[in-house]
């Protein structure tokens, strides 16, 4: 899918829906930034300083810069001349000399200035954001960027404030960290607003009171649902109540099913407690890495000097890659690209649809997302594992067990099933194949 296959009324109508949603978020409320982010940085990230080489790094651009610090390898030496790409619409981009040696070489450990530019350009257009202060981060995909944050944010032995079910992928990074977590709960709308009052409400010790909320509004993995606007914003403001910062995973965000685009929480922020991660993984390329974290400098500092010391910035050339085709497109035509990924994951979404009423009604149940790429399951028993894990690859059909998605292990009859990637007649037979087990 690419923005040339789009008709020009999509454009026209998306540019009248976000110029509406823009107007609204004017009127929401004025910016009070949080004055102290101290109080929220994890005792591990607070030891953490600029680096020394990496913080040369920015002033390589400065004209007539002469640099014998940094150990930077001579391009001369890179036996690559040039990359060449093909476009599904025909168009060839070819990628060479200065241009290509920059990206070749080592980079800014917050991004390619020049994709970071046209990063604010897409956060303006679509969130606008009640304050211009905010900075933007380009990571090796949102995981590694997410995972830095809540490094930044937790120590071992914090709770943080989770939905539940929630992403397995975040699990596995917080437990290791020795998180403990406080469950929110979802339903068709999204998180539950007053369940997170109620917790927070009912915490026994201020001092020990979590601080972070982590979250998943769009198409939540792995239930698919979405958090509608409403309730949004009353999480933002239990937010301004407490005192949370807010982490927006949202990589399925332009995979919305309908329009307008729901206002995300990084349009909300007035308070500057907000960090929102993107990612070009489900509408350009799981494979290029490349994804964004947008919000307070203060907090996104903390990622970049843990990236200084880690993998000291996201790769040249996926960043290359990713900066030429959203320049060729312009914000407008990247929109249309992603209405297009959207229309795309809906029809796959009917037809899984059709294949679970056609061999699963009335032994299981199951959620009808509108966006994303995942159907919730529930069924008929009371723990998935065994079945799953077992008898349904014996059967060779692969889901994941609900089980993994809690952040506090139970039993549970849940599973989650993504209709992204099989064909409509894999589906089909898988869905046949789990009645036949059931």
């Amino acid at each position: 899918m690419t923005a040339a296959g789009s008709k020009p009324q999509v454009h026209k109508k998306l540019s009248r829906d976000l110029s509406q949603l823009a107007e609204e978020m004017k009127r929401f409320s004025t910016f009070k930034q949080v004055m102290d982010y101290s109080q929220f940085f994890s005792e591990n990230s607070k030891l953490r300083k600029h680096s020394a080489i990496r913080a040369m790094q920015k002033y390589l651009s400065i004209p007539g810069m002469i640099s014998l610090g940094g150990g930077l390898p001579n391009t001369q030496t890179f036996p690559f001349e040039s990359i060449s790409v093909k476009l599904k619409t025909g168009e060839t981009i070819e990628l060479k000399d200065k241009v290509l040696d920059k990206a070749l070489q080592y980079g800014s450990t917050p991004g390619d200035s020049q994709l970071v530019d046209w990063l604010r350009q897409l956060q303006e257009q679509v969130h606008n954001p009640p304050y211009q202060s905010y900075d933007i981060c380009v990571g090796n995909g949102s995981q590694d960027l997410i995972t830095k944050a809540m490094e930044a944010l937790i120590n071992p032995g914090d709770t943080i404030l989770i939905e539940s079910p929630t992403y397995v992928g975040i699990l596995a990074f917080l437990r290791p960290l020795g998180a403990k977590f406080l469950e929110i709960p979802v339903d068709n709308q999204g998180i539950q607003p007053d369940a997170l009052e109620e917790a927070l409400l009912n915490w026994p010790d201020i001092a020990t009171r979590p601080k972070v909320l982590y979250t998943v509004p769009t198409a939540g993995n792995p239930t698919g649902l979405s958090t509608i606007y409403e309730r949004k914003k009353k999480v933002y403001e239990i937010a301004q109540k407490f005192n949370l910062i807010i982490l927006e995973d949202d990589p399925y965000y332009y995979l919305q099913f309908k329009t307008p685009l729901t206002p995300s929480y990084f349009s909300l922020d007035c308070d500057g407690r907000v960090l929102r991660f993107d990612s070009v993984s489900k509408i350009l390329s799981g494979g290029m890495r490349v994804g964004w974290v947008s919000g307070p400098p203060a907090l996104v500092e903390r990622i970049v000097l843990h990236g200084m010391a880690t993998n000291l910035h996201p790769s040249g050339v996926s960043q290359l890659l990713v900066h030429t085709v959203l320049n060729k497109w312009g914000v407008n035509g990247f929109l249309e690209h992603t209405r297009s990924v959207a229309q795309f994951y809906e029809k796959r979404r009917d037809a899984f649809l059709h294949s679970l009423d056609t061999h699963l009604k009335g032994k299981a149940e199951w959620t009808v997302p509108e966006a994303g790429m995942f159907v919730w399951i529930k069924l008929p028993i009371n723990d998935s594992f065994d079945l799953i894990t077992n008898k349904a690859r014996e059967a060779k059909i692969l889901l994941v067990p609900g089980v993994e998605f809690f952040p506090n292990k139970r039993d549970t009859g849940y599973v989650r099933a993504s209709y992204s990637y099989a064909t409509e007649e894999e589906m089909d037979e898988a869905c046949r194949r789990l009645a036949e087990l059931l």
